[in-house]
């Protein structure tokens, strides 16, 4: 439910504009002044602003100014009974989404509250997208081990010698990949990236190196391979240790030869890409059970960069724990939450099975289920669902936790994690609410989320108040 401010100093308008933005589902507070409302825009969060520009104690255009300049992104409709072309030619110099004369036709209201609502929505969605592909995530941490990788990095990024990245699942190896084509001389040319371990065996010739039309029975046309989009830029060949060896074969000619021929073709093409590989195995152990061609493991391991587990490196989880609960807070449009000293001593002395993935994901969990400040409870009570941890209450065998932790919930019912934070979400909301006596405002400060946020999240989840 969007949340409009009325800002008019004729109560009549007030009234009318209220009772027909209530009437179509706005919740709507306003106020007969520009220093008021201006306090209210400050305080609360708004979605859409109507000001009347003609008011006492303060200009509905110095109003305009100086909230967008609190809140750029906030939606201002201005309204006046004095309207010209030229005011609103200034209105909307200064930032107004639109202007509107009174008497307000009825219709046109609507359409122009409706359009300014859906831009302010298209404005955060895009913001938010922007941050997330403008470019590649820094790599976090000033332990002695990250700080060698970054000078690795900044070293070998500008060469063309291979590099060969080794570490744990979620570890970060695709991170460093990245950085190596983002400081490499290619780096306007694509980063094309192939997860060996996701393809088939029987189709990852063709997916590396393209297929000609009618090579095999589902080929119904040519398809060009990774290899040939990678051309002037980079191939990240991840998981390389899941490689076929009749894969690897054409890989090792192809980095020693610089070209490919497709699956079911005769012509040879010349391809100029630089490869960088990663694995989550020991490829010498690989080698010594006949699963990895000794040649390709020199060819490829001209530089070899580790990424060290996350618990080798305890010391820099504060950083990257504050990295994640900033970027996941702006995502889901809220206020950025705080973990307490003792909360993040909790965090530290995880076992961190999972790695930086499993620590991204628990931030993300703990901003959901905790309140304003995650404290070293709120890591004890949602560490690892389903998994044991060296902090607070152990697992029961049946994959429940006991009740002294909490709640008892059958984790083996949840397929995968978005159910589980659904059911989790859900169930705080719910606890809140009933907590605060079904107050909508009182349990959205509780809990440091918008009004109308709230109000969605409740009409997603199917929440309703039990009446005895």
């Amino acid at each position: 439910m969007a949340k409009l401010l009325i800002i008019d100093d004729e109560r009549a308008i007030r009234s009318t504009l209220r009772e027909i933005l209530e009437y179509e589902n706005y919740e709507v507070d306003d106020i007969d002044n520009g220093i008021d409302g201006l306090e209210l825009i400050r305080k609360k969060k708004f979605d859409l602003v109507l000001c009347d520009i003609k008011m006492n104690k303060m200009d509905g255009m110095e109003v305009l100014e100086q909230a967008l300049a609190y809140s750029p992104d906030l939606p201002f409709i201005m309204i006046s009974g004095h309207g010209t072309v030229e005011t609103a030619i200034e209105a909307s110099k200064k930032g107004a989404f639109d202007f509107i004369s009174k008497p307000p036709d009825l219709n046109r209201l609507l359409i122009t509250v409706r359009n300014a609502l859906d831009r302010g929505t298209l404005v955060t969605e895009t913001k938010v997208l922007k941050r997330k592909a403008s470019k590649t995530r820094e790599i976090l941490g000033n332990s002695e081990t990250i700080n060698k990788i970054k000078e690795t990095i900044e070293r070998v990024a500008p060469t063309e010698a291979r590099v060969l990245i080794t570490g744990a699942n979620g570890s970060g190896k695709e991170l460093v990949a990245r950085w190596l084509h983002e400081k490499s001389n290619r780096a306007e040319s694509p980063l094309i990236e192939v997860n060996c371990a996701a393809i088939p065996s029987e189709l990852i010739e063709s997916e590396l190196f393209g297929h000609e039309k009618g090579s095999f029975t589902s080929a119904v046309k040519q398809r060009i391979g990774k290899f040939e989009l990678a051309n002037g830029g980079t191939l990240f060949l991840d998981e390389i240790g899941d490689m076929s060896l009749s894969a690897q074969a054409k890989v090792l000619r192809a980095l020693q030869e610089h070209k490919i021929s497709r699956v079911g073709g005769e012509k040879e093409l010349e391809v100029n890409v630089r490869v960088l590989a990663a694995t989550n195995k020991d490829l010498m152990k690989e080698i010594e059970d006949g699963n990895f061609r000794m040649d390709l493991y020199h060819r490829l391991n001209v530089i070899n960069i580790h990424v060290p587990h996350l618990r080798e490196r305890i010391e820099d989880i504060p950083e990257i724990a504050q990295n994640f609960l900033e970027d996941i807070c702006k995502d889901y449009g809220m206020p950025v939450k705080k973990i307490s000293p003792d909360g993040m001593i909790a965090l530290q002395n995880l076992p961190w099975t999972g790695n930086v993935r499993e620590l991204h994901n628990m931030i993300e969990r703990l901003i959901i289920l905790s309140d304003k400040v995650i404290t070293e409870h709120d890591v004890t009570a949602f560490a690892n669902p389903g998994g044991g941890t060296n902090i607070g209450a152990s697992t029961a065998s049946n994959g429940t936790i006991p009740a002294s932790s909490g709640p008892v919930v059958n984790y083996d019912k949840f397929t995968n994690f978005q159910d589980y934070k659904d059911h989790a979400e859900r169930e705080f909301i719910k606890f809140k609410l009933e907590k605060n006596g079904w107050n909508v405002s009182k349990t959205a400060d509780d809990i440091d989320i918008q009004r109308s946020h709230l109000y969605s999240k409740i009409e997603k989840f199917g929440l309703k108040r039990t009446v005895e």
